[in-house]
C-alpha cells in the first residue's frame, strides 16, 4: 500500500543540503518518490534512521548494581542480569532502541538465558524484533579461554570456600565449544531465524577470549561463506597490557589469517595504536565506538578522530550503556561530535557529515540493505522529528541538521518507520506494549535476582581480588 508523509524539511543523508516543503513516497518498503515545494503542517524534520551498531539486547546494568566498575568486573556483576525471560529482554532493549529512532540494531548477545536450547533462544530474540519491528543483526558471541581473568584465575578464586568457588563456576565457567561446534551452531541460527530483516552474523567475544583455531575458524568460514564478523577489540587497558604481553602482533595476526575484511566490524578499539588503526583501514573493516559505555566503564578516550582520518569506517553504537541508560542514540552521536569533531577551526567532519557516516557505516555493520539514505529507490526507513520542539524559539531560520547536534536527543522522535511500516508512533511502539513487557520482566527479575544471594554476599572479596589481579597484571609490563 502506497504511503505519503509531509515534512518542513528533510535531509537526505548524503550531503549537506536540506530540503524544504517535502512530500516523500514509499510502498512496497521502497521510497518512490520526494518532490519538493508540497509539504504541509505539521512542521516536521524527516531524517534517514538512525543504527545502533554495537548492542547485546540486555536488561539495564546499573539496576543490579553493576555501576562505576571497570569492564573486567562489570562483566561478571552482570550475571545477575541475565535474562530470566529471553523475549523479554530482548523486546524491552529493541522497542527502546526503536523509540530513540533506530531502524537497525546489532545484538551481540554475549549472555544466554540458560533457561533453552540457544537456537530456541535466537528464535526469540528474532520474535522480539519482528514484533518491534525493527531489523537486527544477530551473532551469538563465543569465548573458548580466560572466563574469569586474561590467564590464570587461580589467584583470584584461591582461598574461596568450596561453595563460593561453585557460585563462580556455576556463573561463568564452561567447557569451551570447538570450533567446528560454533560454525555448525551459527548456520543452524542462520537456517532458523536469518531473513531480510534478520542478518546473522559470527560472533568471537574478543582476541582475549578467543583461541588461535577459533579465530582462524571463524575467518575460515567468513571468507568462504561471506558471513559477517562482529567482536570487540583493545577495549580495556587490561586487554591492551594482556596484547602487549602475550600477543604482541595480535592485529598483524588478524590481518594475515584474512579475519581483518569489509565483513568485520571492531568495537571499541579505544586501545589500538597507529598502526593498528592502519591496517584495520586498510582492511575495510569497520570501528563502531561507544562513547557513553567506555566512560561508564573508565575504559578511555577512543582516537576515533584519529581512525576516521587515516580511513576508517566509523559506526556508532550504544553498547547498553548510553549516558542516561535510555539507548538514545542521537545523544551518543552527538558526544562523539563534540568530543571527536575537531579542534578549533579544524573540523574532522560536520554534523551532518558524521551523521551520514554512522548510518552508512552501521548499516554495512548491521547488513541492512542501502546506505541510508532517502533517495528514490532507497528501503523506506526514516524518522520525523518534531521540528517546533527542536527549533523551539524560531526566531529566524537556522540548519535543522545543526540544531539536532545542538540539542537534539531521543524525546523528539516523533514517529520512526521501518521498510515501509510505522513501528513508532506519536513517541510510542506500535509493535508491543513496552511499558507492560518492562513491568513483567522486572517482576520476573526482582524474583531471580533472590537466587543469587550467594554471589551478591561474595561480590566486594570477589571485586577486590579481581581488581588486584588486572592492576598486578597491568603494571608488571
Amino acid at each position: 500500500m502506497a504511503t505519503e508523509i509531509s515534512a518542513t524539511s528533510l535531509f537526505r543523508g548524503s550531503d549537506r543540503d536540506i530540503g524544504e516543503n517535502v512530500v516523500l513516497r514509499h510502498d512496497g518498503g521502497v521510497i518512490t518518490e520526494i518532490v519538493e515545494g508540497a509539504g504541509r503542517d505539521p512542521r516536521s524534520f524527516l531524517i534517514p534512521a538512525f543504527v545502533n551498531a554495537h548492542d547485546h539486547a540486555r536488561a539495564t546494568a546499573s539496576s543490579f548494581g553493576a555501576v562505576g566498575m571497570p569492564l573486567e568486573s562489570w562483566i561478571l556483576r552482570t550475571a545477575l542480569g541475565t535474562p530470566v525471560d529471553p523475549y523479554l529482554t530482548a523486546a524491552s532493549a529493541l522497542a527502546r532502541s526503536a523509540k530513540a529512532g533506530c531502524a537497525a540494531m546489532m545484538v551481540h548477545y554475549t549472555r544466554p538465558s540458560g533457561t533453552m536450547p540457544l537456537v530456541d533462544e535466537a528464535k526469540a530474540i528474532a520474535k522480539a524484533a519482528s514484533d518491534v519491528g525493527i531489523r537486527i543483526a544477530f551473532a551469538l558471541a563465543v569465548r573458548d579461554q580466560n572466563p574469569i581473568v586474561y590467564g590464570d584465575a587461580e589467584p583470584v578464586l584461591s582461598g574461596l570456600t568450596r561453595d563460593d568457588r561453585k557460585t563462580i563456576d556455576d556463573l561463568f565457567v564452561r567447557p569451551p565449544v570447538s570450533p567446528k561446534a560454533y560454525i555448525e551452531l551459527t548456520d543452524a541460527i542462520a537456517a532458523a531465524i536469518g531473513s531480510p530483516m534478520v542478518d546473522v552474523q559470527l560472533g568471537p567475544a574478543g582476541v582475549q577470549w578467543c583461541s588461535k583455531p577459533l579465530l582462524e575458524a571463524v575467518a575460515e568460514n567468513s571468507a568462504r561463506t561471506g558471513r559477517r564478523i562482529h567482536m570487540h577489540l583493545l577495549e580495556t587497558v587490561y586487554q591492551r597490557a594482556w596484547a602487549d604481553q602475550h600477543f604482541p602482533d595480535m592485529v598483524r595476526w588478524l590481518r594475515d589469517i584474512g579475519f581483518l575484511s569489509e565483513r568485520l566490524t571492531l568495537a571499541h578499539c579505544i586501545h589500538a595504536r597507529p598502526d593498528e588503526l592502519e591496517m584495520i583501514a586498510s582492511s575495510g573493516a569497520r570501528i563502531v565506538t561507544n562513547f557513553s559505555s567506555n566512560m561508564h566503564l573508565r575504559s578511555g578516550l577512543a582516537p576515533i578522530a584519529a581512525a576516521h582520518e587515516c580511513g576508517c569506517a566509523i559506526a556508532v553504537g550504544v553498547d547498553g550503556l548510553a549516558l542516561d541508560e535510555d539507548d538514545d542514540i542521537l545523544r551518543e552521536m552527538r558526544l562523539v561530535q563534540m568530543v571527536h569533531g575537531g579542534l578549533g577551526f579544524k573540523a574532522t567532519w560536520t554534523p551532518a557529515e558524521l551523521f551520514s557516516i554512522a548510518i552508512r557505516n552501521g548499516r554495512r555493520a548491521t547488513g541492512a540493505p542501502g546506505n541510508g539514505e532517502l533517495v528514490v529507490g532507497n528501503p523506506a526507513d526514516y524518522v520525523v522529528i518534531d521540528l517546533d520542539r527542536l527549533d523551539r524559539d524560531q526566531i529566524m531560520p537556522v540548519d535543522p541538521m545543526a540544531l539536532l547536534f545542538a540539542r537534539g536527543n531521543a524525546s523528539l522522535v516523533k514517529d520512526v518507520v521501518v521498510a515501509g511500516k510505522a513501528i513508532v508512533r506519536e513517541g510510542t511502539c506500535t509493535g508491543v506494549d513496552l511499558p507492560a513487557i518492562e513491568r513483567e520482566f522486572r517482576d520476573l527479575y526482582r524474583a531471580n535476582v533472590g537466587k543469587l544471594t550467594n554471589f551478591q554476599r561474595m561480590w566486594p572479596r570477589l571485586s577486590e581480588r579481581l581488581g588486584g589481579w588486572f592492576e598486578q597484571q597491568l603494571t608488571c609490563q
